[in-house]
């Protein structure tokens, strides 16, 4: 097992990976705990939850919303919930993002930690604090930064994932190398089948490379106010994707690595055959690197970024692989851009 710790301004959050759920019970402190957790990951696992109230939502990321929160609200009031209760998210990063906001805001807050269920939260979604909601198709718009408790990241768990929820995962797990590690980036590109065969020691390695990433960067800037956009590569173009068409987010992102790839080398950051061994992993990890969007739809979702300042956005370029450089950029900059890839 190999742990971290991230020390936030909201708190500590220990993480644990390579731990089980079967000992999550553990981790939890005396007194009342409330699980929330979604259809598909209780159909699984209910026998190895602890012996505790759980609260079941839906999937898929058209339940990430207010209202989802408001009927959790109102359950949590039916058990008669207090202040010393402790929030137990198992699931995915849609769980704990909905978890985490939830015990976040319910009687100004609650403790809660997160047992994470799948790879793209093992590898980002359940790591650093940020929980929310969509607000219509804004992705995200409604949020705290808050820390858990605790994330466990059961690596045993990935096995029932299905491959389109594997590849997810995968999206975030290059994002990390780009920014930060080339060696992990040829760690990759030399366990890639290893890797979509969910191998034990290679999916550790990586989940593990990922998270000592984040949380270094998380320690220097938990509320985003600099070093931390760097784990936005991809995101900009990609959020705009996934609030048009829904492709997922790990898909999503891997469009928008490609877009964000080939600006870095418009702008003479990498080259070209750079740029190219980019979408060549992505694509031999069952990623898309393309899409048919309208660009006049990608632009006009880009404009309501919450990220935007002014008519500014905050790019994340790659300099070369394994570095990463934020910039900020016109809008204008971003639109002729785009358009020119069209």
């Amino acid at each position: 097992m190999e742990t971290f710790l991230i020390k936030g301004i909201t708190g500590n959050s220990n993480i644990y990976i390579g731990e089980s759920l079967q000992n999550v019970e553990e981790y939890l402190p005396k007194g009342k705990t409330i699980i929330i957790t979604d259809e598909n990951v209780k159909n699984h696992y209910l026998s190895d939850f602890p012996d505790c109230p759980v609260i079941t939502i839906s999937t898929g990321e058209s339940i990430k919303t207010l209202a989802t929160v408001e009927s959790i609200y109102r359950q949590l009031i039916n058990l008669d919930v207090d202040r010393q209760t402790f929030i137990l998210a198992i699931g995915g990063g849609i769980v704990c993002d909905i978890a985490g906001f939830v015990a976040s805001t319910f009687q100004r807050g609650l403790r809660f930690g997160f047992v994470s269920t799948s790879l793209l939260s093992q590898v980002d979604a359940s790591v650093g604090g940020k929980n929310g909601v969509n607000f219509d198709s804004y992705k995200n718009m409604v949020g705290v930064f808050m820390q858990p408790e605790f994330v466990i990241c059961d690596i045993k768990l990935l096995n029932t994932l299905p491959k389109e929820e594997v590849a997810n995962g995968f999206a975030e797990i290059v994002k990390h190398a780009l920014i930060e590690d080339y060696s992990m980036f040829e760690f990759i590109e030399k366990n890639k089948e290893k890797a979509l065969n969910l191998d034990p020691e290679v999916i550790m390695q990586l989940v593990t490379d990922c998270i000592r990433i984040k949380s270094n960067v998380v320690q220097k800037d938990e509320k985003e106010a600099g070093e931390r956009r760097r784990l936005n590569f991809g995101h900009t173009i990609g959020h705009a994707i996934e609030k048009i068409s829904q492709p997922g987010h790990g898909n999503a992102v891997s469009i928008g690595m490609v877009a964000a790839a080939k600006f870095s080398c418009k702008k003479g950051y990498i080259s070209k055959q750079e740029q190219m061994r980019i979408t060549s992993l992505l694509e031999d990890l069952n990623l898309p690197v393309s899409h048919s969007i309208a660009t006049k739809g990608i632009v006009d979702a880009l404009s309501a970024d919450k990220k935007r300042d002014g008519d500014f956005i905050y790019f994340v370029f790659i300099e070369k692989i394994g570095k990463s450089l934020i910039e900020k950029v016109s809008f204008t900059e971003i639109e002729d851009f785009l358009f020119s890839q069209a």
